[in-house]
């Protein structure tokens, strides 16, 4: 199916691997240039350059903390200076987990509230501000948000607040840019097979005395499916909302998670 987005242009954040990398390799793969930014370097331009050999599109990486303004700046003035714009914006940057600090009232650790709201909830505002800015101009543009299943149903106190934030923060953008031909929908994974998950259920059995293996095939039967959704196939949904065929899909929150009952921060 031929999405119509042929010579649009794309900012995925946290792009350098997991949803992030797979949203642009699809995006690309449909006919998009893609500014990809992430912390780290090195594994960013890798991505970068896979994702641009794959492909035969323009694909630049941006080095950037969503954390910090001034790096989002950087990140859509490079888009709009090298690429002419922005049409498609797919804000996914975030920390795993919490970084792997405790994430509960009682014991958990305060810092990591400011940290996760500063890094995912006000860095998506951050960049669909700059963003939207020149989607507005254009009259055209496209915005997803990657969530969490932990809007759904308890989890971590901070991993539960800010995908609940950034899903509400979703269909409020929607009414607001929806007259100037832009759409805004939020998606919410569940259990995902992206590369770091071995090493996730590697520290998870190490820590609650398990085997990985088993950790793994309890997120398998953790869903309608039976099968663990990987990142590529999430990212063919956030293409499909980043076309012009979503154009009636707009302040959505959809689950793409294999009818899974496992929460994702």
């Amino acid at each position: 199916m031929d999405l119509g987005l042929e010579g649009k242009v794309a900012v995925v954040t946290g792009g350098s691997r997991g949803i992030g990398k797979a949203s642009a390799m699809e995006l690309a793969r449909e006919g998009c240039d893609v500014v990809v930014c992430a912390r780290g370097e090195s594994p960013l331009r890798e991505a970068a350059e896979e994702i641009a050999k794959a492909t035969s599109r323009r694909v630049i990486a941006v080095p950037a903390d969503t954390s910090k303004a001034e790096d989002i700046t950087r990140v859509i003035e490079t888009a709009k200076a090298e690429l002419g714009g922005v049409d498609i914006l797919v804000n996914n940057a975030a920390q795993v987990g919490g970084g792997g600090r405790n994430d509960t009232l009682l014991n958990g650790d305060e810092t990591l509230f400011t940290d996760d709201f500063n890094t995912k909830m006000l860095g998506y505002v951050r960049a669909a501000r700059l963003a939207a800015a020149l989607m507005v101009d254009k009259g055209w543009g496209r915005i997803v948000l990657i969530s969490g299943m932990a809007t759904r149903m308890p989890a971590g106190v901070s991993g539960g607040m800010r995908n609940a934030a950034v899903t509400n923060m979703g269909a409020v953008l929607a009414h607001e840019l929806g007259p100037h031909g832009i759409t805004v929908n939020t998606v919410q994974p569940g259990g995902v097979l992206t590369e770091v998950l071995p090493e996730r259920l590697e520290r998870q059995a190490r820590d609650r005395g398990g085997d990985a293996g088993e950790l793994r095939a309890q997120m398998e039967k953790s869903n309608a499916i039976h099968h663990l959704v990987t990142a590529e196939e999430i990212a063919k949904v956030v293409a499909f909302l980043a076309s012009p065929a979503a154009l009636a899909i707009t302040g959505e929150s959809i689950s793409v998670a294999g009818g899974s009952r496992q929460v994702s921060y």
